[in-house]
């Protein structure tokens, strides 16, 4: 039996963007859309030419796809999807804060080939330009499940929007469901598993392999590996087509670094980075700035504290460490009173780590630029992500994509 034009299509734009479909029909990329939604009949010539274009075996390269950025906060993700050969075309990330850190380390942004806009949920999901990977740490809110379970009891179908909608998971859902790209990585929190006694991490995966019909693998990874931090985070990858990816191919080195790479030396080794200057440590006197140790005042109260909570008999105060240790998981209230993680000064006062450690602390090298406030700076870093481990999962997930996406250039298309 002949497949219909709408068929040829569907199988089309599964191996091809928009833009390559449009470009070789001889339309727009907006006509490729209307026929996809069915808002234009497909003239009969375009069934032809589709299979002319599915009959084509062009091998894919495994260095070289596009992504998208979304809820991008200052670009951990995508830096560790660049460094597997990914170019971003499209940012979103609403903090303005977060927006000046991220266009100070990736000027580029500016220029025509790539967008960026503040809040994604407004933005039309058909104006996303296609890309292969949708990356995105999107930010863990409750679902209305109750709607759900009415209509099913009722008997009546529902898609992700009514399971999802208000939510900004709802958003990456909906360009995932018009775009159709090859694969997406989301991460966030490791209790995303067991909110709200586990029913939204039910709808994020009845909403990605049920409606949208993609593959997905899940695995909670932690940052200690590869920085002197336990943070732990889900990531869960998904691919529109079939594969043998597995977690089993991730490399985890069996010790991870200790605090002393990433603090700053006393030694007369610290580099003078030209961006930062003395702004974190005084190059004159080799000593960290004075500003960052505690006040007297403030040491006492947390000492106070966590006596009080240990005589409770609960583990709650300050998380003291040392070159040789390693930290508990930066926050994004670190700002406040550094309490987590508090480095020690021999039998003086501890102090906070600096921005620049932060920074460290989540794989950002020294060549990222830190162009807010020592407050704006901690919040934007322990909202990030650890940058090795993206670009670990990028590496692994790089050939998976690349089989599927197999670029077609217009040469050879119409030769």
């Amino acid at each position: 039996m002949m497949e219909s034009p709408t068929e040829l299509l569907a199988q089309a734009r599964a191996r091809y963007t928009q833009s390559q479909l449009a470009e070789q029909l001889n339309v727009s990329d907006r006509t490729v859309a209307r026929w996809e939604k069915g808002e234009s009949p497909m003239p009969t010539m375009v069934a032809p030419a589709l299979r002319e274009i599915l009959n084509l075996h062009i091998p894919a390269s495994a260095g070289d796809f596009t992504f998208i950025d979304l809820f991008a906060g200052i670009g951990g993700i995508r830096k560790g999807f660049e460094a597997h050969g990914g170019r971003c075309v499209f940012t979103s990330e609403w903090n303005s804060w977060a927006q000046k850190t991220y266009l100070a380390n990736f000027p580029d942004d500016n220029e025509e080939s790539h967008t960026f806009v503040g809040d994604i949920q407004p933005f039309p999901a058909e104006e996303v330009p296609d890309h292969d990977v949708l990356l995105g740490g999107f930010p863990c809110q409750p679902f209305s499940i109750a709607g759900v379970s009415k209509k099913n009891a009722l008997g009546r179908a529902h898609g992700f929007e009514d399971a999802t909608q208000g939510t900004l998971f709802f958003d990456v859902a909906r360009i995932i469901n018009q775009k159709r790209p090859a694969a997406f990585m989301l991460e966030n929190v490791k209790n995303l598993r067991s909110h709200d006694k586990g029913k939204t991490f039910a709808v994020i995966m009845e909403t990605l392999q049920e409606e949208l019909g993609y593959e997905v693998h899940t695995r909670v990874i932690d940052g200690i590996y590869f920085t002197p931090q336990h943070r732990e985070r889900i990531i869960i990858v998904g691919f529109r087509k079939p594969t043998d990816f597995s977690w089993e191919d991730l490399e985890l080195p069996p010790v991870g670094p200790k605090l002393d790479t990433i603090l700053h030396r006393t030694d007369g080794t610290e580099p003078f980075l030209e961006w930062d200057g003395d702004r974190f440590f005084d190059h004159d006197n080799l000593e960290v700035q004075p500003k960052y140790t505690l006040t007297p005042k403030l040491w006492a109260y947390l000492q106070a504290y966590a006596a009080k909570h240990k005589a409770a008999g609960n583990g709650f105060g300050f998380g003291l460490v040392h070159p040789s240790g390693t930290s508990r998981t930066l926050s994004a209230r670190y700002y406040k009173d550094g309490s987590e993680i508090l480095v020690a000064q021999g039998a003086g006062r501890p102090r906070r780590l600096t921005p620049r450690e932060c920074a460290r602390l989540m794989g950002f090298d020294d060549s990222f630029r830190i162009p807010v406030s020592d407050t704006q700076a901690y919040k934007q870093f322990g909202n990030s992500v650890v940058t090795p481990v993206m670009s670990e999962v990028a590496r692994i997930m790089t050939p998976h994509v690349a089989k599927i996406i197999a670029p077609v250039s217009p040469q050879s298309l119409s030769a």
